[in-house]
């Protein structure tokens, strides 16, 4: 079959989900005042970035940083720029982001039972129960809201060691069964390696179809972006990304460093793969996310180094 050029690039266009405001904030001691990070999020909307996981609806003597998710959800809806997107650990956290307006839940699930207990107090099992009561809780009062899981630890876990993929598999098809739009695998610890992410998303792939969703990478060992390809190679279309690399989990001793968006919006347009992003945008967010935390260390090469001569992205 002979494909033209609109369906080639359709065909290669990613999604880069931006978790920063959220996975970023949450992993280190600043707290970023409200109207700091609403600037912040309407610079990276302005960029291009459709799919923002703006905050979290946790306890906020828990997460003091995501204290005031309910008001920065509903100052981002208001913009209509994109989908604001919200992580609920339980029932309790899902009620209040449908009713502060949410385009859209991701519950994190632990394949791994020690780091589960850590994280939510929850067992995976009962975490899949947990996922179930949520779904028909949306349906119930907000159809139109969808539903992501990401599998945590889905490749190894500082706390218990090896995961089994089996059950990483399994537990991924039980959530799809539960009724979620997509369920994706999260690499918390920084322990993927790009053969494993190919094998693990290949049998995602297999098992629930169109049902697989985003790939999570830590650079916790520098194996970030590697790892981000593989899952693409596979067929993955969404990646979760945090500008400056901000993010880790305070639950898994030692994950430090999400994916940088910006170093990953340079690989995918470097490869003609279109992200819809604006470059010179992302670092204009950039910038506002550095004046807004000083104090912080943030990374990236891309910026560091710059564009190369000649070299053009989302022109």
């Amino acid at each position: 079959m002979i494909l033209n050029y609109n369906e080639i690039m359709k065909r290669q266009q990613v999604q880069i989900s931006e978790v920063g405001p959220r996975d970023g904030l949450q992993s280190i001691k600043s707290i970023m005042p409200t109207e700091q990070k609403l600037l912040w999020l309407k610079a990276l909307y302005d960029s291009g970035i459709q799919e923002i996981e703006v905050g979290s609806f946790v306890p906020p003597k828990l997460l003091p940083q995501m204290a005031d998710t309910p008001e920065v959800v509903r100052q981002s809806k208001s913009w209509q720029l994109g989908t604001v997107l919200a992580l609920v650990p339980n029932l309790q956290g899902a009620q209040a982001a449908l009713e502060a307006g949410v385009d859209k839940l991701t519950i994190p699930v632990s394949a791994s039972q020690a780091h589960s207990l850590a994280n939510v107090r929850k067992t995976p099992q009962e975490m899949v129960e947990q996922v179930a009561q949520i779904v028909k809780l949306k349906n119930e009062v907000a159809p139109h809201v969808s539903v992501e899981v990401g599998i945590s630890t889905a490749f190894g876990c500082t706390l218990q060691g090896q995961v089994p993929e089996s059950e990483v598999i399994s537990l991924a098809v039980a959530l799809a069964n539960m009724g979620v739009n997509e369920v994706g695998l999260s690499d918390t610890t920084g322990y993927a390696n790009p053969a494993q992410v190919k094998r693990l998303f290949k049998q995602l792939f297999q098992e629930l179809g169109s049902k697989a969703g985003a790939a999570h990478m830590h650079n916790t060992r520098g194996l970030g972006l590697a790892n981000c390809l593989a899952a693409y190679e596979e067929g993955v279309r969404t990646f979760d990304a945090s500008q400056g690399g901000l993010g880790g989990c305070p639950y898994a001793p030692g994950a430090s460093g999400n994916v940088v968006t910006e170093d990953l919006v340079f690989m995918f347009e470097a490869m003609g793969v279109s992200t819809g992003i604006q470059f010179e945008k992302l670092l204009a967010a950039r910038k506002v996310l550095q004046a807004a935390l000083p104090n912080e260390q943030i990374y990236g090469m891309t910026p560091e180094a710059g564009i190369p001569k000649g070299f053009e992205l989302n022109g």
